[in-house]
């Protein structure tokens, strides 16, 4: 089946006149362009939104000001220069796909733009990254299915799926104030904490603190309130993804999560990767939506032949550990884990529907969280939870050390990158963060 939206800005001959994107293995070729917002380091300057292509950023602020651009795209430009990502998320689908078509020709091998924009590129390294755009909400799902039947195992060993989760995308409220950005240090939580045999709770810091290995999808335009999104429509509202490790604290969420889910195990914090990744460059890794024979089929609302033969994403995913013993003695971090996020068994457009089917209104800049994405072997988990079986299995990295649950000091990295036939790999950079000791009680 010929696969949607694809057109010359997915060509995977394509050069760019940035050497360093013509790489192989580059995260940030010329078919990816990527959104972020950042600043050069060390300056207080404004923050402005840049493109990632190769190991440099093109710095749309000095590109708006130096490049020659139809007045359409000058439009769309303005609000970028000034670091608002939300502005474009709002804009229709159409024209997010003509900045991307024009930033394309503008940075290609022979662009007349070359001379233009050269001084437009600052390097990686020397920039300073914030949080792409302004999250004003964040939900979380469930749409892992093995994550979700694995946990289920450990604590419901006869009846690991809930009778919901085959109908409905599971999802829960989330904490938009405390997601943070690639790079950044977490402290241990502290929480309520109760032991099996114990006759009460204690105050103290988590012990059993995990990752998750989520993705994140940006809302695109959004709707009014009261107005559903109708799956033929659903496209046009998913801007991008990112990574997202979604720190969970196993010991305080066993004991507060009933009868109303995830509250303070999960808000103390949430990493994601500073490039959103849009949905249009992603087009060429499209694919079916995996569901297993003889599973109920959606209800009509979220079903749709083109979700069931391109709603899925075809992305590897991976979480990378370095310990701080790892890190004194100059040792590289140790891969735990690789999944892929074609195994999710809700869609990307199925969530987006989902959660506007009553009418609730999503905004531009909305984050939606996938679940944990874990694979369906059993060193496919996307947690320590499920890789240590519930904390009963200590994993050994490289150095001797084990793991059940994250120590102090570790660092986790998440990374992606989807990678087809005809088609350039792309990746979204590392989500990067290392977990301190709890502060003093």
């Amino acid at each position: 089946m010929t696969l949607p939206n694809l057109d010359f800005t997915h060509d995977p001959a394509a050069q760019s006149w940035v050497a360093s994107a013509n790489a192989e293995g580059c995260d940030f070729p010329l078919q990816n362009l990527p959104y972020g917002r950042f600043r050069r380091a060390g300056h207080n300057e404004d923050w402005r939104i840049g493109v990632a292509i190769g190991d440099q950023i093109l710095d749309l602020r000095r590109a708006a000001e130096r490049g020659r651009w139809e007045t359409p795209l000058q439009v769309l430009l303005q609000p970028l220069a000034q670091g608002d990502l939300n502005a474009l998320m709002a804009a229709p689908k159409a024209a997010r796909v003509a900045l991307r078509q024009a930033l394309f020709r503008a940075l290609q091998a022979g662009s007349p733009q070359q001379a233009l924009l050269a001084d437009a590129l600052l390097a990686q390294h020397e920039a300073e990254l914030a949080l792409p755009c302004r999250i004003g909400d964040y939900t979380d799902f469930y749409t892992g299915i093995h994550h979700a039947t694995t946990v289920g195992k450990l604590f419901r060993p006869d009846n690991p799926l809930l009778p919901n989760y085959k109908w409905v995308p599971i999802g829960y409220h989330g904490r938009a104030s405390s997601i943070g950005i690639s790079g950044q240090q977490l402290h241990r939580p502290w929480g309520q904490l109760k032991a099996p045999d114990a006759d009460a709770p204690v105050f103290a810091p988590a012990k059993r603190l995990d990752y998750e290995l989520e993705l994140g999808l940006f809302v695109g335009p959004g709707n009014a309130l009261g107005e559903p999104i109708p799956m033929a429509q659903a496209d046009e509202h998913l801007f991008g993804l990112c990574l997202l490790n979604d720190w969970s604290a196993r010991d305080v969420q066993a004991w507060e999560y009933q009868p109303l889910g995830p509250f303070l195990a999960k808000n103390f914090g949430s990493t994601i990767s500073p490039w959103v990744v849009t949905m249009e460059a992603l087009a060429p890794f499209r694919c079916a939506q995996q569901r297993p024979e003889g599973d109920p089929p959606p209800l009509p609302y979220l079903d749709s032949e083109a979700n069931r033969s391109l709603g899925g994403l075809d992305l590897e995913l991976e979480v990378w550990l370095q310990t701080a013993a790892m890190r004194a003695a100059g040792e590289p971090a140790t891969r735990l884990m690789r999944s892929n996020f074609r195994h999710a068994y809700w869609t990307l457009a199925q969530m987006l529907v989902h959660h506007a089917s009553n009418g609730c209104n999503l905004q531009p800049g909305d984050l939606l969280g996938t679940g944990t994405q874990s694979g369906p072997a059993a060193d496919e988990g996307g947690s320590l939870l499920e890789l240590s079986q519930g904390g009963k299995q200590a994993l050994t990295l490289p150095n001797g050390e084990t793991r059940s649950f994250l120590q102090d000091g570790d660092t986790v990295i998440l990374r992606a990158h989807a990678q087809a036939g005809g088609a350039r790999r792309i990746g979204f950079g590392d989500c990067a963060a290392t977990l301190l000791a709890a502060r003093a009680g």
